[in-house]
């Protein structure tokens, strides 16, 4: 399997103005989340690259951007399934990586994570979906799944089951993984390499009524194909939670060419908080 092609999507209501938040990169770069993101996808290969916007938004995102991509407006609001479905034809009948542009990355490899859940796409020939270990009280934020680790590998897993944003109760009776902490379960990291079955199923929830999401459409391939998960070696942050933009750019700073400055001065920050 080779993917060489990525699509963004960026059409969600709370993500018309999140990805064109400046932060300071681990070059120590100013750039906007979405340039962060196409980094990403760039560096894991991809050559051809979509971000699905609101109508309206492509001048705003090209500014932002800082290189020639693709843009498909989303014309009819039917939720994040139907906004991926939208770069069907982008995709034609390729595998494909695709990204959201509400989370940034941070490796703890040299490998950056897209180019992690590559590999392993790849390798395996088939569709790859990257997870992390997450809290409990995070479910609420993230589609979650279920399986069992692929023999041999502590980082892989097959699928069998993917529930959006289930409530505790759902989670301990169908999502619970052996071998992960009590409390933790395995949630979607905000990327994954999807076949181009994914959007046949899309495209049937599309030709019904009412918003269309991903996760149903991930647990149904579940059970037409071969569908791991990946817990990659690193961590995602939701720059759209509360202090979302703030710990990514922490964590971007602490990781990168700054580090021993912005120490520093959390340190005076700090020092100062406790004398205040």
């Amino acid at each position: 399997m080779k993917i060489t092609k990525a699509v963004i999507t960026a059409a969600g209501k709370d993500q018309r103005s999140l990805p064109l938040q400046r932060l300071v990169d681990r070059d120590g770069q100013p750039k906007s989340a979405i340039q962060i993101i196409v980094e990403e996808v760039v560096a894991a290969g991809a050559e051809e690259i979509a971000i699905v916007i609101n109508p309206g938004d492509e001048s705003a995102f090209r500014a932002a951007t800082g290189r020639s991509v693709a843009f498909i407006p989303q014309t009819n609001s039917r939720g994040y399934g139907h906004a991926l479905w939208c770069a069907r034809e982008f995709v034609g009948n390729e595998p494909f990586l695709h990204l959201v542009s509400d989370h940034l990355y941070v490796s703890d490899l040299s490998k950056r994570c897209a180019q992690q859940l590559i590999e392993i796409a790849a390798t395996d020939n088939c569709a790859v979906s990257a997870v992390q270990a997450t809290r409990e009280n995070m479910l609420p934020y993230y589609g979650t799944v279920g399986g069992r680790r692929v023999t041999g590998r502590k980082d892989l897993y097959e699928v069998e089951a993917v529930v959006e944003k289930p409530t505790p109760t759902e989670a301990e009776q169908h999502l619970i993984v052996p071998g992960l902490r009590a409390g933790h379960y395995l949630c979607f990291f905000g990327m994954h390499v999807l076949t181009p079955a994914v959007l046949d199923i899309l495209g049937e929830a599309v030709s019904g009524t009412g918003n269309v999401q991903l996760s149903p459409a991930l647990a149904r391939l579940a059970g037409r194909e071969r569908y791991l998960a990946l817990e990659v070696a690193g961590s995602r942050y939701n720059i759209g939670v509360k202090y979302g933009l703030l710990t990514a750019q922490l964590a971007l700073a602490l990781h990168g060419a700054d580090r021993d400055e912005v120490l520093t001065q959390l340190v005076e920050l700090l020092a100062k908080q406790k004398h205040a």
